[in-house]
């Protein structure tokens, strides 16, 4: 089994609640020296459908060169479908495979969320096997970490 101290975690959208727009802080994940990055969509309560920049597309990954430039879709890299209304309490995974070409910068395309009370979602990005990392809570992208 791989040590999960040769992960990074990094938030890559706060945890909030939103009603018909996209999600507040959508940032991007700088992937240089990770072999994965798995992308995790957790989803509280919710009665909307959650998708990418609408809610007629389902959340997907998109990559850049740099922060501030044109992003594209990273093939492949998205859910089979829109998160639904009823889909609370649940985790969604995009996992991106680092080994293959793909530029240094990811991001979820534009989390929306539809029309009526509103969606809790927060977004974390896991980068495993880092070739530089430190065992350390700043190495992993923690404030605090606590060992036993």
């Amino acid at each position: 089994m791989e040590s999960v101290s040769n992960l990074k975690f990094v938030q890559i959208l706060p945890p909030q609640v939103k009603n018909n727009g996209a999600f507040t802080g959508n940032t991007y994940v700088d992937v240089f020296g990770a072999a994965e990055a798995l992308f995790l969509f957790d989803v509280g309560t919710t009665d909307v459908i959650v998708g990418s920049a609408d809610i007629s597309h389902a959340p997907k990954i998109e990559e850049c060169d740099t922060t501030g430039g044109s992003y594209t879709d990273v093939t492949s890299a998205a859910l089979a479908a829109v998160i639904g209304a009823t889909d609370d309490n649940k985790l969604f995974g995009i996992r991106v495979n680092l080994k293959k070409i793909h530029k240094r910068y990811m991001r979820v395309n534009a989390p929306t969320a539809g029309n009526s009370t509103g969606a809790s979602l927060s977004i974390t990005c896991v980068l495993s096997i880092l070739s530089q990392s430190t065992l350390d809570a700043t190495g992993m992208g923690l404030a605090s970490l606590i060992e036993a």
